[in-house]
């Protein structure tokens, strides 16, 4: 077990650095650091009292059903930072370019994918031609993770592992009543 672990987290290391040093130039540099507050607290707050306000029909319910899979989604994830204290790439990996605002808690799982794709997936499973336009965004978010040097592959995983799963519960919820 000890060596699959040793394995995933080789490949999870030269994946980071491949994109954060890669990929630099200066659109990604520019974009990345906007993209990733698509999945910050402050934005998915925002979005969803936006819609909960502007809305004026039943589909403002979404707003609602999006807070439940964001709220469950996050206590997910503060409980695997909690025990999973994984460091963040750029306090483990030497040479990878970081924003000034790096963070200090633990990486895994990332809480802006998992955010990301709460909202994307509540508000494809109701209009599924969204699905175009939020997933590629959701997936943009969790790219910029690593890109930023924030987060691993498998952090980005599981965290579009967690938004999809607890969306789709929220929704299931949300249609019995």
């Amino acid at each position: 077990m000890k060596r699959l672990a040793a394995r995933l987290q080789n490949v999870d290391d030269r994946w980071v650095s491949y994109v954060n040093q890669r990929w630099r130039c200066r659109v990604m540099d520019w974009i990345m650091p906007r993209v990733t507050h698509l999945g910050g607290a402050g934005f998915s707050l925002a979005f969803l009292a936006a819609w909960w306000l502007l809305i004026d029909s039943f589909a403002r319910y979404w707003a609602l059903e999006g807070l439940v899979a964001l709220v469950f989604s996050h206590l997910v994830v503060r409980l695997g930072k909690h025990f999973w204290h994984r460091l963040r790439p750029y306090l483990e990996i030497s040479g990878l370019f970081i924003t000034s605002d790096a963070l200090q808690d633990y990486s895994f799982p990332s809480g802006h994918t998992t955010a990301a794709f709460s909202l994307a997936v509540v508000w494809v499973l109701h209009l599924p031609w969204l699905a175009w336009i939020l997933f590629p965004l959701a997936m943009l978010v969790g790219l910029s993770r690593i890109y930023l040097g924030l987060h691993y592959p498998t952090d980005v995983i599981v965290g579009i592992w967690l938004g999809t799963a607890f969306a789709a519960g929220s929704h299931f919820v949300f249609l019995q009543y």
